[in-house]
């Protein structure tokens, strides 16, 4: 007899299979490492391979050589600002202010009243050292110096070139004396002027009678009367520092007639007995011109430093 047949035995409905399911199957686990002191090492370095080059397609090659052309425009710009600075300096910066450059033009860009104050103050200026003050009268509009010199002073002058010429009256606080100062404003440079005052200095030209500056005498005022046959004193001083001759003529205000002018340096002499010498008329002509000459060195100074 055989074993008896085998019989399959029935869950009952609802039961749960607590059968144990077989194991899956897991991954071998990787080797364990020990760890470093501080980590696991690092990872080693990736290697790649080089890759091929490409060569450049159409629109690469234009880019390039737009670029290319790009740095060399660069490149000679900068090259050629750097060689005209080299070569003539900043062209943005305003040319060096000298005092013959500032002098020249002090006519047109000096107001009138500090050409020619309204009032001047001759302390010491008189004759003995005694005060003097001088009122404005009036101031001529500027001119040539054809308009404004005598002819022969004129010629005397042409070596320097005469830029403008620009003149103011001027009467004592008596109301007894007039006189006309003159600023000529020349075209020449140093040498030309320094020429110019060698020549006045050696020749005496200072001391003729036929280099008399002319006078200035409005209508209306106390210098109406103040004409040719009325200059007594008088004075020309040929500047160095600045392309400017200073000169000054004097008279007496009643109009009087002068048949012996003399030289401001003459009438200011000591012991000088004259009319002209007495009235004080060459102290008021060289002391009017040495103020407004001191003025006009002042301003030209300061126009030349200041900046800008």
């Amino acid at each position: 007899m055989g074993p008896p047949p085998a019989t399959t035995r029935r869950r009952p409905v609802g039961a749960v299979d607590l059968t144990p399911a077989p194991e899956a199957a897991h991954p071998p686990r990787p080797p364990y490492r020990a760890p470093d002191r501080y980590g696991y090492p690092e990872t080693p370095v990736e290697t790649t391979t080089r890759l091929r080059p490409v060569p450049p397609g159409p629109r690469q090659r234009g880019r390039a050589a737009s670029a290319a052309a790009c740095v060399v425009l660069g490149l000679g710009l900068i090259g050629g600002a750097a060689t005209g600075a080299w070569l003539t300096g900043d062209s943005s910066a305003e040319p060096t202010r000298t005092p013959y450059s500032t002098g020249r033009t002090a006519w047109h860009s000096v107001p009138v009243d500090t050409l020619f104050p309204r009032t001047l103050d001759g302390r010491g200026a008189g004759p003995g050292g005694t005060h003097r003050t001088w009122k404005r009268v009036a101031v001529a509009a500027d001119s040539t110096c054809g308009q404004g010199l005598d002819p022969l002073l004129g010629t005397t002058l042409r070596s320097v070139g005469c830029e403008r010429l620009v003149r103011a009256t001027y009467t004592d606080a008596t109301r007894s004396s007039v006189t006309t100062v003159g600023l000529v404003f020349t075209e020449a440079d140093a040498p030309a002027m320094e020429a110019l005052r060698t020549r006045f200095t050696e020749q005496r030209l200072t001391a003729r009678k036929d280099l008399m500056p002319r006078t200035y005498a409005p209508e209306g005022t106390v210098a109406a009367s103040f004409g040719d046959g009325q200059r007594a004193s008088w004075t020309v001083n040929p500047l160095t520092e600045i392309p400017v001759v200073v000169l000054a003529v004097s008279g007496f205000a009643d109009g009087r007639t002068v048949a012996a002018p003399q030289p401001a340096a003459e009438a200011m002499a000591a012991g000088a007995t004259t009319d002209i010498a007495q009235a004080g008329l060459g102290h008021e002509a060289k002391g009017i011109a040495d103020r407004v000459e001191r003025r006009l060195r002042t301003t030209v100074d300061d126009l030349t430093e200041r900046p800008g």
